[in-house]
């Protein structure tokens, strides 16, 4: 058994929205377990106000939402990852950094809440339903044992 906590960044394009949701709930579905962190290949420079209302609303912390460069993790001294999500399909076609430790990676495409137009409540709804698919498929990612994700990771790596 292992104390190893996993780190795992989210990718999206930029860094307002899906991959900020998702940062939030991994860390709080894998807490102990997991430390989520999230970027983008060109952020936006600051989260969607309606990211930000509905992990109020669901209750998340929301002071470590900042939209920041996905180089960001990829510099020296930054946090090693274990797993990388891209979030969009924007940036699963770009070339991604180089990761230090050659981290496991996939690709969730999701639909991208923040291209909705209509009214509010329509906006409202596809970000609430961006959050449904993230927390649906966040703790299945937990789930395993963490026996497994260290075999498996040394697989990858051997």
């Amino acid at each position: 058994m292992t104390d190893k906590i996993y780190n795992v960044l989210f990718l999206c394009t930029g860094n307002s929205a899906r991959s900020i949701l998702a940062e939030a709930i991994l860390n709080r579905e894998g807490a102990g377990r997991f430390k989520g962190y999230s970027a983008g290949s060109q952020p936006k420079g600051e989260v969607h106000p309606q990211a930000i209302a509905l992990l109020r609303k669901m209750n998340h912390d929301t002071d470590f939402a900042r939209s920041k460069n996905w180089d960001e993790f990829a510099a020296k001294g930054a946090p090693e990852m274990d797993f990388v999500f891209t979030v969009c399909d924007n940036a699963a076609n770009e070339a991604c950094p180089v990761w230090p430790g050659q981290p496991m990676s996939a690709h969730w495409g999701l639909p991208d809440p923040v291209a909705v137009e209509g009214s509010d409540t329509e906006i409202a709804l596809a970000f609430a339903d961006t959050y449904r698919m993230l927390s649906r498929r966040i703790p299945i990612f937990c789930a395993p044992p963490l026996a497994s994700i260290d075999k498996l990771a040394q697989e990858t790596a051997g």
